[in-house]
C-alpha cells in the first residue's frame, strides 16, 4: 500500500493515476469538501479516501506501507494565516516524517521553488542546511517549505533517525490537468485558455523590470505528468534521497505560453498587456529557472516535455474536451 496524502489535489491526483495504472494500491488522504476536487481520482481505482482528521489513526493500524507520498499542503502564496500554515506544512510533515522513520517507510515530500524567493542565491537544489539557511522566501507559503527542508537537513546532519528513503521536490511551475479546483492558483496555461477559446486577447502583466520586456518574465514550467513520473522513478531508486529541483531546466516567457496556448487552439495569437497590481510588485518574481543536474547525477534520464508540447496536450485532451480530468 502508498499512501499519497493530498491525493485529491492537482499534483497528488496525477501520482495516484499513475500509481494505480501501474496496479498499486493506492490509498488518498485528502479532504474533498463540496468542491468538484474528487474528480481528480474518480477515474482510478484507489483503495480507500481517508480525512487528514483520521489519519494517524489509520497509521496506527499498519505496520507497513510500501511508501508514504507526502503532497499535502496549503499550497497558495496569497494565505496569511502563518499559524494554520505552519502547522498543515511543517507539523503535520514533521509528524510523517517521524511515523516513517521509525517504521522504515520511504517518505517522498513536496517542498517548493517558493523557496527560492527572489532567487537572489540561485536555485541551485543545494541540500545542506548550511545552504538553505541562505534563501529568503517571499510569502509564508515558501517560507513553511524552507522551514521543513531546513529541518530535515538538520535531522540528517545531525544523524537523527530517518526514513531508508527520503526526497524533497521543489517544484517549478507546475501546469496540466486536475488543477481547476485551485482557483486563482491555476497555472497561467488553465487561466488563459478561456480568453484564447473565446476569441480574447491573452492578458499578460506589463513587466517593472528594465531587463524583461512585457510578457517577458521568465518561468520554468513543468508539466505534471512528468512530476508524476519523477515521483513514479524515485519509488523505485530507494538508494536516491535528498532534495531535488523539479522543473525542466529551461526558463520560458509567459509570451512563449500564450504562443503556445495560441497554436494549441489553431488561432491567431492576440495579447494584451494589462498593469501588474501594486500589491505584488514589491515581490514578484521575474526569472525562475530550476538546475536539474543533481537529479541527473542520480540517474533520471527520461526527457522533460516540452512547453508547446505539454501546452498542446492540456488544451486538446483536456481543456477543451468535455471531460477534462485525466
Amino acid at each position: 500500500m502508498i499512501l499519497v496524502t493530498g491525493g485529491a489535489g492537482f499534483i497528488g491526483s496525477n501520482i495516484v493515476v499513475d500509481l494505480c495504472e501501474q496496479g498499486l494500491p493506492v490509498t488518498v488522504c485528502d479532504r474533498l469538501r463540496d468542491n468538484d476536487k474528487w474528480r481528480n481520482i474518480a477515474k482510478s481505482n484507489v483503495a480507500d479516501v481517508v480525512s487528514p482528521d483520521e489519519l494517524f489513526a489509520w497509521l496506527e493500524g499498519r505496520q507497513r506501507l510500501e511508501a508514504v507520498v507526502h503532497m499535502g499542503a496549503i499550497s497558495s502564496t496569497t494565505v496569511k494565516d502563518a499559524d494554520l500554515m505552519f502547522a498543515v506544512n511543517v507539523t503535520l510533515s514533521t509528524r510523517l516524517w517521524h511515523w516513517c522513520a521509525t517504521h522504515r517507510t520511504p517518505f517522498i515530500y513536496a517542498s517548493s521553488a517558493a523557496t527560492y524567493g527572489a532567487g537572489e542565491h540561485g536555485f541551485d537544489d543545494d541540500d545542506r542546511l548550511e545552504a538553505l539557511l541562505k534563501l529568503r522566501p517571499l510569502n509564508a507559503y515558501g517560507w513553511s517549505k524552507c522551514y521543513f527542508d531546513r529541518r530535515v537537513a538538520m535531522w540528517v546532519e545531525r544523524k537523527e533517525p530517518a526514513p531508508p528513503q527520503w526526497v524533497g521536490l521543489k517544484f517549478f511551475n507546475v501546469y496540466g490537468p486536475n488543477e481547476y479546483h485551485k482557483g486563482t492558483m491555476q497555472s497561467v496555461v488553465a487561466q488563459k485558455f478561456p480568453m484564447a477559446a473565446a476569441d480574447e486577447p491573452i492578458t499578460l502583466f506589463k513587466s517593472y523590470d528594465p531587463r524583461y520586456p512585457d510578457g517577458g518574465q521568465l518561468r520554468d514550467f513543468v508539466y505534471v505528468r512528468d512530476c508524476a513520473k519523477v515521483v513514479s522513478w524515485l519509488l523505485g531508486q530507494r538508494q536516491v534521497s535528498g532534495i531535488f529541483n523539479l522543473g525542466t531546466g529551461q526558463a520560458r516567457s509567459f509570451e512563449d505560453v500564450a504562443r503556445a496556448i495560441a497554436a494549441a487552439l489553431g488561432k491567431p495569437l492576440r495579447i494584451e498587456y494589462i498593469p501588474m497590481p501594486e500589491a505584488i510588485r514589491p515581490n514578484y518574481q521575474y526569472y525562475t529557472q530550476a538546475r536539474m543536474e543533481r537529479l541527473r547525477r542520480c540517474g533520471y534520464e527520461a526527457p522533460f516535455t516540452t512547453l508547446e508540447d505539454g501546452v498542446r496536450e492540456y488544451v486538446t485532451q483536456y481543456l477543451a474536451s468535455a471531460d477534462r480530468y485525466r
